[in-house]
């Protein structure tokens, strides 16, 4: 992950993975206070895995049945599970100007303990799409590498071609 130097990041580490939430979120546990918390993977969208509010607007958006929306959630959840382990140990950088979202989940780049970047995995590997409504300093890099995994017909680019 390059990261802009003019950017100011906040860098967690020793973090430990908890629990899945969907194919782009997570919970994580800081090894040193216990506390627990939610992130969601900055930069990036994967569709839901459970009937919503979210899935009804993009089922009208994306002219796709919510039943085969969620269908692509799980199997977007489930690569990014197949990603990591629980109890993998992990660091989160966050950029300074976009902390948390309206939810208030932290916004984070995971980084793993080999050095990968999960949202990066994702994108490039086509189980996320780039998530616009928010700038992120990767998101352009993330609208590069989510064309080529659809040029590539990667991961959900392979059933549909938007999601």
């Amino acid at each position: 992950m390059q990261l802009n130097a003019k950017e100011t990041t906040i860098t967690k580490s020793l973090l430990k993975i908890v629990k899945f939430v969907d194919g782009d979120g997570i919970i994580l546990e800081d090894i040193v206070s216990k506390k627990e918390f939610e992130v969601r993977l900055y930069g990036i969208d994967a569709p839901e895995i459970n009937y919503c509010n979210k899935i009804k607007k993009d089922e009208i958006e994306l002219q796709v049945p919510a039943a085969l929306l969620i269908k692509l959630g799980y199997l977007s959840f489930n690569f990014l599970k197949d990603q990591v382990n629980l109890g993998d140990v992990c660091t989160l950088v966050q950029e300074q100007n976009n902390l948390v979202d309206k939810y208030g989940r932290l916004l984070g780049y995971l980084i793993l303990n080999d050095g990968r970047v999960l949202n990066e995995i994702m994108i490039k590997e086509g189980y996320a799409k780039p998530y616009n409504d928010v700038f992120c300093e990767m998101l352009p890099m993330y609208q590069e590498w989510n064309l080529q995994a659809k040029n590539s017909s990667k991961g959900l680019y392979s059933i549909v071609n938007k999601f």
